[in-house]
């Protein structure tokens, strides 16, 4: 499903579909012995517009087999101009979607709740054709993307919102069956304040509310912070525990210290493992990707919980070890003076870990040009005890965003890092913490890529580095009616 040739950005491990825009995963699920992940689709084009649902499954999370689209807007329905977020839930043998309907002649913030069920594995949805929850509580400013979960016998849902007070909000229903909603109050509210110790907040608005509970200890509310005028922003988490249907919990942290996730998704897997994807947006001019003909990409689906310290911890699905290949970095060493030390070549897909123990600031550089002015930099700050991602030279077509991006890193010990690179993709998982950091970037060299260790004068870096190809995801042919639509003017 590649083109020829083929574009050097378009990730080969990381889901999305052959063409045209995708942004918010929706509707994780794993249903009759398949992962089901919907995810938001344009099939008309590589912009924000036409808001359909498309479908991949996949035994294995290796092997995916595109779906038709799942869910389409009615012209003369209450989804009339998209069907926007959600999720799904296996009841039984049918599959039940959530989702945002969306109209024109509503308020753009007016999102209301409505629903499709399949009873054929999901490749077939029926409409509710009607609205599922009509209106919003009195007070809201901003209503979209229920998240529905099972609790017990029953049902209930988070819906994103904002509120007339100033308080952004995911508000609480719970249901007997599925069709009958009660509304209980906001499970979670509070006013923007900072993340993490960073200068972001936590917003005017939340949208595509996530909720991991745990049966024991503390468990996670994950939200996509929404701002007035600015629109999405990152990816917050309050940990905390459940009271009486409200949820308790500390400051809020970044759930992605990246620039380009957002809006992720939790998927209930067997043997009471969650995993999460996102979306990683461009981080390039629209005019690029719209002549490109795609936009958008899934993240890697992510191991994640909330650790006996109280933290969010992320890891890449243990399933993902199979798409290494060829091995081709294995080396260890130390740094003497200013000099980098070459560690050897890597493909355009790779993944690799590292142990860095430096002195002081020093890290890894991944060159992409043979002149070493294209670059993307992962250093360990000592001084401020960060992990500081540079991509500010990462690509030499001004039509790139750059930027530095930091997350906490503990001095004095030392730093075990995963990171994963697909093309224009690099996600970077600080295994000493759990956390988890994701950008974008566009280099235009076209010969091979090459590692470097490097430190700062006067600083010592002892590293152990390996690195293995990365092998592409297998995406199946449709085996049942047409996965894609050809492609039309929008």
């Amino acid at each position: 499903m590649s083109t020829t040739p083929r574009d050097p950005h378009r990730p080969v491990a990381h889901l999305r579909p052959p063409r045209n825009w995708i942004n918010d995963p929706n509707g994780l699920v794993f249903h009759d012995g398949h992962y089901h992940v919907f995810y938001q689709y344009n099939p008309h084009g590589a912009t924000h517009a036409n808001m359909h649902w498309g479908h991949f499954r996949s035994p294995d999370l290796l092997t995916w087999e595109p779906l038709p689209i799942t869910l389409s807007p009615n012209p003369d329905g209450v989804d009339a101009d998209g069907c926007f977020s959600g999720n799904a839930v296996s009841d039984g043998d049918r599959l039940v979607a959530f989702y945002s309907a969306h109209r024109e002649d509503r308020s753009p913030q007016h999102q209301p709740v409505t629903c499709a069920v399949s009873h054929g594995g999901g490749n077939s949805f029926r409409p509710r054709g009607e609205l599922l929850i009509p209106e919003p509580p009195e007070g809201c400013t901003m209503y979209r993307d229920p998240y529905v979960w099972q609790d017990g016998d029953g049902w209930r849902m988070l819906v994103g919102a904002a509120l007339a007070d100033g308080r952004a909000a995911a508000l609480l229903y719970d249901s007997p069956d599925l069709e009958n909603w009660t509304y209980r109050g906001p499970f979670a509210a509070r006013r923007p304040e900072p993340v993490g110790g960073t200068e972001e907040l936590t917003g005017d608005g939340w949208e595509c509310p996530q909720y991991l509970p745990a049966a024991d200890g503390p468990g996670a509310l994950i939200v996509s912070t929404w701002t007035e005028p600015t629109g999405p922003m990152r990816v917050a988490a309050l940990i905390g525990e459940e009271h009486d249907g409200h949820f308790e919990a500390g400051p809020a942290v970044l759930a992605d210290h990246g620039p380009d996730c957002y809006a992720p998704a939790l998927l209930r897997a067997p043997g009471d493992r969650w995993l999460l994807w996102g979306w990683s947006w461009e981080a390039r001019d629209e005019a690029w990707a719209v002549a490109d003909g795609w936009a958008g990409v899934l993240t890697l689906p992510r191991e994640i919980h909330v650790h006996d310290d109280g933290t969010l911890r992320q890891q890449p699905a243990t399933e993902l070890l199979a798409l290494r290949g060829e091995h081709t970095i294995h080396t260890e060493g130390a740094t003497h003076g200013p000099q980098p030390v070459d560690l050897g070549s890597v493909g355009r897909a790779f993944d690799l870990t590292a142990r860095l123990e430096p002195t002081g600031n020093a890290g890894l550089r991944l060159l992409t040009t043979p002149d070493g002015l294209e670059y993307l930099d992962i250093r360990v700050d000592t001084d401020a005890g960060e992990l500081v991602v540079d991509r500010d030279h990462a690509s030499l077509d001004s039509r790139a965003r750059g930027g530095s991006y930091r997350m906490p890193c503990p001095s004095g010990q030392p730093v075990d890092l995963r990171v994963v690179v697909d093309h224009s993709i690099v996600e970077i998982f600080l295994i000493t913490t759990g956390q988890v950091l994701t950008l974008r970037c566009y280099p235009t060299g076209q010969g091979p890529w090459r590692l470097e260790a490097r430190s700062a004068p006067g600083t010592r870096l002892c590293f152990a580095v390996d690195a293995w190809e990365l092998h592409p995801l297998v995406i199946k042919e449709p085996s049942t009616g047409t996965a894609e639509p050809a492609p039309t003017s929008p």
